[in-house]
């Protein structure tokens, strides 16, 4: 009889994520994306440099500044934001735990497969995926099938992609794709290889307990409290730190001119610039394409196409209790790896 009860309830809960993933996304992504195609089409440009705009230097460190960057940043992502809290905190209000182990938990490639392929309507920016990586998790999501969601929104987003195409050139757009793929399912394998017998006991212990306990009061009501949860845990530290990145942006991107070419040290430089930085989705195509019109060599150019998108010190601390530090400290080294390794190849064809 509970079975037969719960059995309307499970598919309400599934209509409902359903119906905010589809909606939001088409608000959100997919239609505005999908006008921006035309005008990178035809313009060979979506925008100005939200780093700088077509100055050749970041502003000086301030107060201004960090607001002026935070304003920036927040009117272009502050949408993707409240949808990407919404799904994660529906995830673990309106879906089975049971699904999520089934689809994302094994520890195997085939989870980190299925986590980087559902990153891909998603194109949210590293931060705005967050929450629902973080919700993932909850549910005991594998931490390589997540790290493979969190990452795939970004590189392997179709929509930048194709902007980058029109914008700055498809062997730049070749690049990406190549080592995106490399990224995202190969990092994610590698966390899960990362997992202890203690924490798989632990996980299959939580998943256990989530799967017979019996939440109370409504699907609705656990998931405004999940919400609210959420929201007060990540977005007040998210914020500090983009203050404090936009404050900072004058140190991490020095005057960019010919000057900056292709010796290595400027190519490890800017990765870890990138790594570090926070962008709203797509932000990586007109602040390259900026870059190289003011005379800087492809390959710190290529290190940024690699790390800009993909992790940023926000998006890493509001995961910060979502994995182990040693995995987020993995990933954000690997990342910048990636960025060195773009850099030189961008080199050596001669981008």
């Amino acid at each position: 009889m509970q079975s037969t009860l719960r059995q309307p309830r499970v598919a309400l809960g599934w209509i409902t994520f359903l119906l905010i993933a589809v909606v939001g996304l088409f608000y959100v992504k997919w239609f505005p994306y999908y006008n921006r195609a035309f005008v990178a089409a035809s313009q060979h440009s979506i925008g100005k440099s939200i780093l700088m705009g077509t100055a050749a230097n970041a502003p000086a460190p301030s107060w201004h500044a960090a607001i002026d960057y935070a304003l920036a940043y927040g009117k272009a992502i502050w949408q993707a934001m409240v949808l990407g809290l919404l799904l994660g905190s529906a995830v673990q209000a309106l879906i089975p735990p049971q699904w999520v182990a089934r689809a994302l938990g094994k520890s195997g490639f085939g989870s980190v497969v299925n986590g980087g392929l559902m990153s891909l309507p998603g194109m949210m920016c590293t931060c705005c995926a967050a929450p629902v990586v973080a919700g993932l998790r909850a549910r005991q999501a594998a931490p390589g099938a997540a790290i493979a969601f969190w990452l795939g929104n970004t590189v392997l987003n179709p929509a930048t992609l194709i902007f980058m195409g029109f914008v700055i050139g498809w062997q730049w757009m070749g690049l990406r794709l190549a080592l995106g793929i490399l990224m995202v399912f190969g990092l994610g394998y590698a966390v899960n290889r990362m997992v202890t017998p203690k924490e798989a006991e632990a996980s299959r212990s939580e998943m256990a307990k989530l799967v017979t306990a019996e939440d109370p009061g409504t699907a609705f009501t656990r998931w405004i409290r999940i919400l609210g949860r959420m929201t007060i845990r990540l977005v007040p530290e998210y914020i500090v730190l983009v203050l404090v990145l936009g404050a900072a942006r004058a140190w991490l991107f020095p005057h960019i001119g010919p000057n900056i070419d292709n010796s290595v040290l400027w190519i490890v430089g800017l990765a870890i610039a990138g790594t570090l930085f926070v962008i709203p989705t797509a932000g990586e195509v007109p602040i390259i394409q900026a870059m190289l019109s003011l005379g800087m060599s492809a390959g710190p150019a290529g290190a940024l196409l690699m790390t800009l998108p993909p992790v940023s010190l926000p998006s890493v601390a509001m995961l910060g209790r979502s994995f182990p530090p040693r995995v987020l400290t993995f990933v954000a080294v690997a990342v910048v790896g990636f960025g060195i390794v773009a850099g030189l190849l961008a080199v050596a064809l001669g981008f």
